[in-house]
Formats: C-alpha cells, structure tokens, sequence
C-alpha cells in the first residue's frame, strides 16, 4: 500500500489491520512521527515496544527479522519501532521479507527518505506494507491541528493562541501536542470539564524554542557563521540548554530547509522566493534573512547528509546521555565547518 498525506487518515485503520511493516518518510519527521504514533494507537493490541535504530539494522541485517518473531519478555503482545536515516533500514527489511517471517508489526521513521527510496520500493506494491510521505505543514496546517488537538483534550482555545503555540513550536506537532498536554494538566481540563486558554495561562506554562535561545544558534551553525559560534556554544554551556531540546530545533530547521528546497526547484531567486513564502505565512517573516543564506548552502546531497548527520548525532546523544553537551558541540562544529567548507582547516575557538 502507499498513501499521499492527504490519503493517509482516511486508509490507516486499514492499514493497521492488514499491514505488518510500515515505511513513514519525507522531509517532515514530526508528521511521520505522528503518523507511526497513530497507527501503533489502531493496532489490535501494540503491547511492548522494542526500538531500534537504523545505524544498528545497518550493520546486523538479520536483527530485525530476529526480533520481530521473538516472544515478548512477558509473553505478550509487541511491535517494532525503528528510527532511521534514509535507507539504513532496507537490508533488513528486504531480509525480512525474503524470509517471509511471520512476526509483530514494524514501523519504520526514516528521515531524508522519500516514497521513491529503496525501502518504499521493497513495500509500495505489497499488500501486507505500508508508504507514506510526509512534507513540512503552513502555519495554517499547524495552528488547525493544534485547534484540533486542544478541543480533544478538553482546551477551548482561539486562533491567535492556537497560531502562538504553531509557531513556539517551530511547526513541530510533536511539541504542539506536548504544549496543549500542559495547557490541559494546569486547566485541569478534559473532554468532559473544557477549559477556556487566556494568553496568561499559556505564558505559565509554554515553552517556546525561541524564548530558550535555539535560534541564534540554529542560525549561526547552519549559516556557517564562524565568527558567532563559539560565543553560541559558550552560552549553550553557560545557560545549561538541553541537549536533546537544542537538536530538535536543528532537525525542525533541516526539515524546514527540506520543504522549501523542494518548492524552491530550479528557481535562483531565493530572497523573492522567500519573500513569497513569508507572504503566503508559511514562513516566519523574522526568519527570512537566515533561512535564504542557509537555502544557498543546504541544498541535494548536502542537505541529505545534514539530516543524516543530525539523526545520527540525536542516536549518539541517546546512548551517551552523560556526554551529550561535549558530543552536541562537537557535532555543531563539524556542520558549521562543512556549512563553511573554506573554514575546514581553521579553528573555532569555543572557550
């Protein structure tokens, strides 16, 4: 099976029956996220969740198949949930499918995939696979599903605080749906007691990537700009940002990058493009000027293995969680340095 994002809600609750591998990709990881959340939520009993990453499938092909027809520590029911880069994942897959093993399900999020991919091919045409891509949401898609969201939790909230939490979010519905969660803990609200939002309320408990100060230094990596990066990094050190928080904003950014280069086509004109897009609100007007020197550089292949890069950094950071502010700097030197290739043999001094 394969679905375009407007086909995918409507064929889900299919595919959750009939389906037993899952391939979510595209240039917008949150919306391929929420998707592989919604279809785990329609299987028939999800059970235990086993993760693994795709750097590891790459390596051990056989792995998947291993864990998919193995019994669950209790007994129970399970499923597979893999996060990847590109095409990590499609040794494994295609081993486990030549093998025709007969297991829990596997859901699959590749970031910088496409529907075009090696892994989409193996699973497009068979009935038992699903293919979805995703790309980045407008402003306005973003602020109507936090609308949507708020009225399931109970929040009644109107169309300026539903647009202020789309965009302190950085249109990742991922941090949209954790935003209303809090809205509607401090309302105490529910389907059955609504709550009205005030914008003091939100000002109580948001959370915005701009007000922690991932911006300037999403801008300054990313631009190459190495006369700002070290100050960046020091403040990140000095003001304890969250690793984790910080990389996010990097890979909402690379998604962003992703969209518009897709729109942007062979068009030299990125400022006017830009200019275009800010008009059409489905970019920050404040974040034009960045986003143009950043579009100059992150482009084709480079951008491919930005996203690559940034998945395999979030992977390191996972895994060595005590080391994660040294492994995050480190990581931003090397895309600032190849945002900057003339800079490859200098140093950035960060402290």
């Amino acid at each position: 099976m394969k679905a375009s994002q407007k086909e995918f809600p409507g064929l889900a609750a299919r595919a959750a029956r009939e389906a037993r591998v899952f391939f979510f990709c595209g240039p917008d990881e949150s919306s391929a996220f929420d998707a592989a959340a919604h279809i785990v939520s329609l299987l028939p009993d999800p059970g235990e969740r086993i993760e693994m990453a795709g750097a590891e499938l790459r390596r051990d092909p056989v792995k998947l198949g291993d864990e998919a027809r193995s019994n669950s520590l209790f007994g129970g029911a399970r499923h597979i949930w893999v996060r990847a880069a590109g095409d990590e994942a499609h040794d494994a897959v295609q081993t486990l499918l030549e093998n025709d093993i007969e297991g829990c399900p596997v859901v699959i999020v590749a970031t910088g995939a496409t529907d075009k991919s090696r892994t989409a091919k193996l699973l497009a045409a068979r009935p038992d696979g699903l293919v979805a891509m995703f790309y980045p949401p407008d402003l306005g898609a973003v602020t109507a599903a936090v609308r949507t969201m708020a009225n399931t939790a109970g929040v009644k909230i109107g169309s300026e605080i539903a647009e202020r939490i789309a965009r302190g979010a950085g249109l990742d519905t991922r941090i949209a749906r954790s935003e209303v969660t809090k809205l509607a803990l401090y309302l105490d609200a529910s389907p059955e007691t609504p709550r009205a939002v005030s914008m003091a309320d939100l000002d109580a408990v948001g959370a915005s990537t701009e007000d922690e100060g991932f911006g300037s230094l999403v801008d300054a990596v990313l631009g190459g700009r190495r006369e700002a990066i070290g100050p960046e990094l020091r403040r990140m050190r000095e003001q304890g940002m969250n690793p984790v928080g910080l990389l996010l904003a990097f890979e909402r950014r690379a998604a962003q990058l992703a969209g518009l280069a897709a729109r942007l086509g062979d068009v030299r004109d990125v400022a006017g493009f830009l200019k275009a897009e800010a008009g059409a609100r489905r970019v920050f007007w404040k974040d034009q000027p960045a986003l143009t020197a950043q579009l100059q550089v992150w482009r084709g292949h480079k951008l491919e293995r930005l996203v690559a890069r940034l998945v395999g950094l979030h992977q390191a950071l996972m895994i060595n969680s005590q080391d994660a502010e040294l492994l995050l700097a480190n990581g931003l030197l090397t895309i600032a340095r190849s945002a900057r290739p003339e800079s490859r043999h200098r140093t950035i001094h960060t402290s």
